[in-house]
């Protein structure tokens, strides 16, 4: 599997899009309009290639709380072969997030075991996202000294 990231809307960001428009869209009925809110052009696209294929994508905004993680999918036919996870412990060792002090973001309760495996514990209360339940997930970063 090989990893591409861009911050331009760029050919891997049309993979990502792409991805993202299969399962949110299509799969999960997502409106266009909320799943394309204007805000890609802020963010880090990340992409996962097998075989130069693009099976799975997430997204990632620097805040003053840490790194957003967003938009996590995986196209249906990859799915459960451990490309999401391979993708997101490639974006929480990357050296450009290495001062964060967190990672976060809001998951589909369906998706709450695929983030605790990955350290992340949720928060706060439970709250609905484009009628989609939903919950807040972090996994703070503990310093080495």
């Amino acid at each position: 599997m090989e990893i591409k990231q861009t911050d331009q809307l760029d050919t891997i960001y049309q993979d990502a899009r792409t991805i993202r428009h299969h399962v949110f869209v299509e799969e999960q009925g997502i409106d266009e309009s909320d799943e394309f809110d204007g805000t890609d052009s802020d963010a880090i696209h990340f992409v996962a290639y097998v075989d130069g294929t693009p099976v799975a994508t997430a997204r990632t905004t620097v805040t003053e709380a840490g790194i957003h993680i967003q938009r996590v999918a995986t196209e249906k036919a990859y799915r459960n072969q451990g490309y999401a996870k391979q993708l997101l412990a490639y974006l929480l060792a990357s050296p450009m997030f290495q001062d964060a002090p967190m990672f976060y973001l809001g998951a589909q309760k369906t998706a709450i075991g695929f983030y605790q495996r990955l350290g992340f514990e949720q928060y706060g209360e439970p709250f609905t996202e484009v009628g989609i339940p939903h919950v807040n997930m972090r996994k703070v970063v503990v310093k080495q000294n």
